[in-house]
């Protein structure tokens, strides 16, 4: 079934003069159930997820702090021909290809809570992978957040000047006078490299302790995107992305957030974003029950977000009582909406992890998928979408998407007049 907002644009920069439309559709998924293996590890908590379009597969990074297998990223091919529109998949075309550990500064496996990888991002044309660590504050320690670069063999290749802000310090609830830093759980989801390859940007999932408060079913919560110069290694540019309220509520008295778990870089300091949204038995309308009888809890959205027209709030310790404007963002798709060939709504695990895949008839697809936190009762879920407009080359499809974010502005710009 073909979702959702469907828009006609000038594509500038596609070689076509006349208009083109543009908008998603869902080619379907595929499920790997949790407790599988590869290679003597535990597939699972993949919280991160690009593709290598010079191999054709892709890399996923396991969110495992160390606990169940050493922290790891996988190789892996996706057929999408194998894909399905239904409630029951299975992980036809699913294909691990390889595990690689990834090691300190000193050259060993990460030690038990030493690490939690949450992002990667490859980057081809200086044969390093760039990975994110969220950090740590809690009872058990406070650790900071990092971003750093690794070999393709899983060994240590740099980091980057993390600013102090983003650091944990003061109470571990982190809300006593002058605390300051990341909060447990909310902090580096997300990683994505700029369309001219001199950037990488991070973002905290909801707001550090001194900048306001985390996402409510009753308030959002300021994020900070974060920039990176790739041949400097120094931190850059920061804009406020505004993460939207929870959105169902969960059983009363349980736990519920919502929070930006990744994004991909289309343009000029332009993304696509992930918003997870979840409640503790929280029901998605027209959703049935997981296998184990209990709703999945989870509501899923991709936004377009420019941050061209924001301020750069790099030189703000915090943002309580300052004045700046925020990234812009348009809502793309309630995977809410998407539903399967037998009418049945999608039902969503934990969705982190977003990539651009390979031209399919003609046309990008975009790739999402799934943390199962190694729960019994989530799965590990891969997710196709297709962009819907001609592609005549490869190295058009920033420029494609692009033109999503120049229709985007132009139809808010329209409900000003």
């Amino acid at each position: 079934m073909k979702s959702i907002l469907i828009l006609s644009c000038a594509l500038l920069g596609l070689g076509h003069a006349h208009a083109e439309s543009i908008g998603l559709s869902y080619l379907g998924q595929q499920i790997v159930a949790s407790g599988s293996m590869y290679a003597g590890t535990t597939i699972g908590g993949l919280s991160g997820l690009d593709y290598n379009a010079a191999t054709g597969r892709y890399l996923a990074i396991a969110d495992d702090r160390s606990a169940i297998n050493p922290a790891r990223f996988y190789e892996l091919s996706l057929d999408l021909a194998k894909f399905q529109r239904s409630a029951t998949p299975g992980n036809a075309g699913v294909n691990f290809s390889a595990v690689t550990t990834i090691l300190n500064s000193d050259g060993k496996a990460f030690g038990a809570n030493q690490v939690d990888p949450e992002s990667l991002r490859l980057d081809a044309a200086r044969n390093r992978i760039y990975w994110s660590n969220e950090g740590q504050r809690a009872g058990a320690g406070f650790q900071d957040p990092t971003v750093r670069s690794m070999n393709l063999d899983g060994s240590y290749a740099g980091s980057f000047g993390v600013p102090d802000r983003f650091k944990p310090a003061g109470s571990i609830a982190g809300n006593q006078a002058g605390d300051r830093g990341i909060v447990n759980n909310l902090a580096f989801e997300s990683l994505t490299l700029s369309q001219d390859g001199q950037t990488l940007w991070t973002a905290t999932e909801n707001a550090l302790v001194q900048d306001g408060p985390a996402a409510t079913t009753a308030n959002g919560s300021n994020s900070r995107l974060l920039s990176f110069d790739l041949n400097s290694g120094q931190a850059g540019a920061e804009y406020v992305y505004q993460v939207a309220p929870v959105v169902l509520p969960p059983i009363p008295g349980q736990f519920a957030t919502n929070g930006l778990t990744d994004f991909i870089a289309i343009g000029d300091r332009q993304f696509i974003t992930i918003e997870r949204s979840f409640g503790v038995g929280a029901a998605t309308p027209g959703v049935a029950a997981t296998t184990n009888g209990q709703p999945t809890g989870n509501t899923i959205r991709l936004f377009y977000a420019d941050a061209r027209q924001a301020t750069d709030v790099a030189g703000l310790d915090s943002l309580q009582g300052q004045s700046f404007t925020a990234m812009s963002k348009e809502l793309l798709l309630d995977l809410s909406t998407l539903k399967n060939d037998d009418g049945s709504v999608l039902a969503l695990d934990n969705i982190e992890g977003i990539t651009l895949g390979p031209v399919v008839d003609g046309k990008q697809t975009l790739m999402l998928v799934s943390d199962n936190n190694f729960g019994g009762n989530q799965f590990t879920q891969f997710i196709a979408l297709s962009i819907n407009a001609p592609i005549p080359e490869p190295q058009s499809y920033a420029l494609m998407l692009a033109g999503l974010g120049l229709l985007v502005a132009k139809l808010r710009s329209r409900r000003k007049v």
